[in-house]
């Protein structure tokens, strides 16, 4: 089993098609809406039908204000490295540090060659993205001057720089015995896609980047494993390549917007789900030596108990041994209606002080704090697209598609990730909470019970309130001087939202952690 603990990211692998550019941007700025971290562009200069990648990937980064880029893989034979460099680097200075790099060492040779690039063998091609690499390490070092002897990318004298914003990646797009030993020697990432590596190779293609990366001296760790993907992957899929082939990245591949919704809504967080739960599991696991070493002072994967508690930033008293802080309620209030009375909320069984928790209880209750925080988000996102409404840069009806693509208009609220995947739930278009998790903790604990038929109420409240706003964007549709509806129905989901989630998080954290229920 390998699994090389990098953070989950997703993104999208996008056709750089001219025929309607505008909905090529279109489909990047969605990628960002439904919180993929990239969007990533093929490289085909030679191919008449297409824009031009870089070119295109510059105005995805103009257009959002989160969303990761990448050229997935630059056509290498056709862009000089020294000036790639230059051109990397000024985009991620530009997006604030958004910008990774693709590389391959090319393909289709007569298309390249008909636009003057150079033909070369394919061993050749591995030996001129070699020296490629040095180059663009090289020219983002500023300070100095570069020299490199090289046959095909020889630099002499030119001064380095400008240094991009953050640590650019260069990912290379490997299948064959050379470039897999090359990646584990000079790359950060690996870059295949599905179609040309299938799962079942990936097990001799990792083992032989991971060999190159010792015998040059690098943690095979230090490689990020990425992954083009087609849209058949389902989430267990992913989630077992990921623990058990060390990849962790995926790009799903197509151009439609209902693939990329339907991934974000149900593959998506079910992965993150599935993995984070699997890897509280092994770190609570005892060490496989365990059998040969004395017996611990304390059950292994328990930490010692706490004396006392600690008030949580929500004003809940919490166990000290339970290390995870609800997000509090800071009280700011934006609009003027209330639609409940938040004294009357009742509170559950005060928790043991002394209590402890092994890693894998405290994985259950900050998981409930990672999907809230992504609800926080896309909250944010909302009230971006409203004033870019306001502002003129972006038109009231994608402003409504993208809120509508959301997964907080999926019924998805607040546990409906965590519960898909404990629960193995197929779909997150159901209300989760109400018809799997409240019951569950109903029966564990009575004691939770009024605190369980508040959060259900409110979820209720909240329905409405969702529907005020996608009411008031249909108007926006028609009129847009209904800008200033919108924002009074926003800030009325801002309210009542946040203060949700808070509330949820003070009573819930510790009885997830406690009670166990997966």
């Amino acid at each position: 089993m390998t699994d090389y603990g990098h953070d989950l990211v997703f993104g999208t692998f996008l056709t750089p098609s001219a025929e309607d550019p505008g909905r090529v941007v279109a489909l990047a700025q969605l990628t960002e809406q439904l919180g993929f971290d990239f969007a990533t562009v093929q490289d085909h200069p030679y191919q008449a039908r297409f824009l031009d990648t870089w070119t295109l990937l510059s105005v995805i980064a103009a257009r959002t204000t989160t969303l990761r880029v990448a050229p997935n893989v630059v056509n290498l034979p056709l862009r000089p490295p020294a000036v790639l460099a230059k051109s990397v680097a000024s985009l991620d200075l530009l997006s604030g540090g958004r910008v990774e790099l693709g590389l391959g060492s090319g393909a289709f040779w007569d298309g390249i060659a008909a636009l003057g690039g150079r033909k070369l063998s394919p061993a050749q091609g591995v030996d001129a993205l070699a020296e490629a690499i040095g180059v663009i390490r090289a020219l983002w070092a500023p300070g100095g001057s570069v020299r490199l002897d090289g046959e095909y990318y020889p630099v002499r004298g030119a001064h380095a720089g400008p240094a991009p914003a953050h640590d650019v990646g260069i990912w290379l797009g490997a299948y064959k015995k050379r470039m897999l030993a090359l990646t584990g020697r000079a790359a950060d990432g690996w870059l295949p896609s599905s179609p040309y590596a299938g799962p079942e190779k990936l097990p001799a293609m990792n083992a032989a980047i991971d060999a190159a990366a010792a015998d040059a001296g690098r943690d095979p760790r230090e490689i990020r494993r990425l992954y083009n993907i087609t849209p058949q992957f389902t989430a267990d899929q992913l989630a077992e390549l990921t623990l058990e082939q060390g990849m962790s990245g995926y790009l799903v591949m197509g151009d439609d917007p209902e693939v990329v919704r339907r991934f974000a809504a149900e593959v998506l967080p079910a992965v993150k789900a599935q993995v984070d739960a699997e890897r509280a599991r092994r770190a609570a696991a005892p060490p496989s030596s365990a059998a040969n070493t004395p017996p611990a002072a304390s059950t292994p994967g328990i930490e010692p108990a706490a004396t006392g508690t600690v008030a949580s930033r929500s004003g809940r008293p919490l166990p000290t041994g339970l290390g995870v802080t609800p997000t509090p309620d800071d009280g700011v209030r934006l609009s003027g209606v209330t639609l409940w009375d938040e004294t009357e909320r009742p509170t559950g069984p005060a928790p043991d002080p002394g209590r402890a928790y092994t890693a894998a209880q405290r994985a259950s209750g900050q998981h409930l704090i990672d999907v809230h925080d992504h609800l926080r988000s896309e909250l944010a996102t909302v009230r971006d697209l409203i004033e870019q409404v306001a502002a003129g840069l972006t038109d009231p009806g994608a402003a409504r598609s993208a809120i509508n693509a959301m997964t907080m208009r999926q019924n998805n609220w607040t546990l409906g990730t965590y519960c898909e995947s404990y629960c193995r739930v197929v779909t997150t278009h159901h209300t989760l909470e109400d018809t799997a998790l409240f019951p569950r903790l109903r029966r564990a604990d009575a004691g939770l019970t009024p605190v369980v038929d508040r959060l259900a109420a409110e979820h209720v409240v909240i329905h409405d309130v969702l529907e005020r706003v996608d009411r008031a964007l249909v108007g926006l549709v028609t009129d847009e001087k209904d800008i200033d509806q919108v924002r009074a129905e926003v800030d009325l989901l801002s309210d009542t939202l946040l203060s949700h989630l808070a509330y949820e998080e003070r009573e819930l954290v510790e009885p997830l952690a406690r009670l166990e229920i997966i």
